[in-house]
């Protein structure tokens, strides 16, 4: 098992590539990877590191898979843990609610009593609001592959190298 549990829920499958983007970037062995079409809160604990990620939909909502399992998070006592969040969005179709979903996984696992780490700053966006932009910063990494898929790869790496001492790896 690896060191980091990354838990994502994907409508399109951008979600699911960023996921293994991320793992390859980590390193062999250090995250596992889970849909949370097909996870429980049970394999969701056995982490003291975790990553979140979504797309946002609609009207700056969570993905269905996501809907589903966050009532399962309830379960689960994140206290001690430390918890990083990533989500995809359309800064120029939706940039009044550009990753608004990443919140909604941010203030859970921060209810439940985990450590939030990995916020983001929002240069180098064009958008109008999010609701996940928190003390000027995103609560975790934004990344927008519908217009900017060419600067996902380095905005991953950069995330990574901030984030991977407080996971852990």
């Amino acid at each position: 098992m690896g060191t980091i549990g990354l838990f994502y829920g994907t409508d399109t499958g951008n979600t699911r590539k960023v996921a293994k983007t991320i793992a390859k970037k980590f390193g062999e062995g250090v995250v596992d990877i889970h849909n949370v079409a097909k996870a429980t809160a049970e394999d969701l604990a056995k982490y003291n590191s975790l990553i979140l990620g979504t797309p946002t939909l609609g009207d700056g909502e969570l993905e269905p898979t996501w809907e589903e399992f966050l009532p399962k998070l309830d379960e689960v006592d994140l206290t001690g843990k430390v918890v990083a969040v990533y989500g995809l969005g359309d800064q120029d179709g939706y940039g009044h609610e550009f990753v608004d979903a990443m919140i909604i996984l941010y203030k859970k696992a921060k209810e439940r009593g985990a450590k939030l780490v990995g916020s983001w700053p929002t240069d180098g966006y064009d958008f109008t609001k999010s609701k996940s932009v928190v003390n000027d910063e995103f609560v975790g990494l934004a990344l927008d592959q519908d217009n900017q898929a060419d600067m996902t790869d380095e905005r991953v790496s950069e995330w990574i190298e901030k984030i991977r001492a407080d996971l852990g790896a």
